[in-house]
């Protein structure tokens, strides 16, 4: 009897799975609202949309190994070795001791990024994987220089989760502004929407760890005796002072005459007065992530530069 009402019970789903891919097939085939809305001369790909987004294949790179590393205990030549193209592996890169709450935030942004790669070798191709380091020591660097002293212990971005998440507060952020930067530039339809598309996530990746630390503020980043606010901010002006194009970057706690509509002093989101993303240009971000001041002097998470037309034509100029 049991054998027969499990039986039934499967043929009942089989029904009723055909069912509703019939009825998805006959709506997707015969409703206009489903059909395409590009026009039939659009063009998918513009020449110079190609450069353009595959400079941010730079920082989808960095994202995914560290991502990937720090979730899993391995990277891209494990999970997905094609991607690479024959680019070195990270130096210093690890598994992070982190709670299953951190875990898996980071197990999900990590195989988002193997995704956004993905997506970009269909629609404008990849390069190597440029050299990166994501070791403690780079880490400890940065965060030295950011508070302007030697902190002691270095700081470890893989010690625990609360450190682990404020040295993703360093990463996903200049993708989100750099995207916003290229949008005016891009004009295939195909570019276009992969650029929506990956700032999409970009930004909610952001936000997850803006409220993540924002939930934590007023939280002592053990050993040491400053707040988890206060990283945020010295991390932010570190990144305006790199750039050295005004403020385009706020920590999770700001004055209000930098809140929205000048009234918060929560700052969960990072924007501008009109509540707009901020944007920045290709020189402006490798001047942060090279952690040297100068997008033609390679450094930071980039040892040799990166990848792509546009910072290997930077590293040609002079200094």
């Amino acid at each position: 009897m049991g054998v027969l009402l499990a039986s039934t019970f499967s043929l009942i789903r089989l029904i009723i799975w055909m069912s509703i891919m019939s009825n998805c097939i006959s709506i997707s085939s015969s409703y206009p609202i489903c059909k395409s809305p590009y026009q039939p001369h659009a063009i998918p790909v513009y020449e110079d949309d190609v450069d353009t987004l595959q400079f941010a294949v730079n920082l989808e790179f960095l994202e995914a190994e560290y991502f990937l590393w720090a979730a899993l205990g391995y990277g891209l030549d494990h999970v997905a070795p094609k991607l690479v193209l024959g680019g070195p592996p990270p130096i210093g890169a690890q598994k992070a001791k982190l709670d299953s709450l951190t875990r898996n935030i980071i197990t999900e942004f990590a195989y988002q990024e193997i995704g956004h790669l993905r997506a970009l070798e269909k629609i404008v191709g990849l390069f190597p994987r440029p050299l990166l380091d994501v070791s403690p020591k780079n880490f400890a660097k940065l965060f030295d220089e950011a508070f302007g002293y030697e902190l002691d212990p270095p700081f470890n971005p893989y010690r625990d989760s609360l450190s682990y998440m404020l040295s993703c507060y360093v990463i996903p952020y200049m993708g989100l502004v750099g995207y916003v930067g290229a949008n005016p530039l891009i004009n295939g339809y195909q570019t276009k929407r992969l650029l929506a598309g990956l700032l999409g996530v970009e930004s909610g990746q952001d936000a997850v760890i803006r409220m993540y630390l924002y939930e934590r503020a007023e939280e002592p980043v053990h050993p040491y005796n400053h707040t988890v606010a206060e990283f945020t901010i010295r991390i932010s002006e570190l990144r305006n002072k790199l750039a050295m194009c005004g403020i385009k970057d706020e920590g999770i706690i700001v004055l209000p005459k930098l809140g929205a509509e000048n009234r918060t002093e929560s700052n969960v989101l990072s924007a501008n007065f009109y509540s707009i993303s901020y944007r920045r240009t290709p020189g402006e971000i490798l001047r942060v992530v090279y952690s040297t001041g100068s997008e033609h002097l390679p450094g930071g998470f980039y040892p040799h530069g990166g990848n792509g037309r546009i910072a290997r034509e930077f590293l040609k100029m002079p200094h």
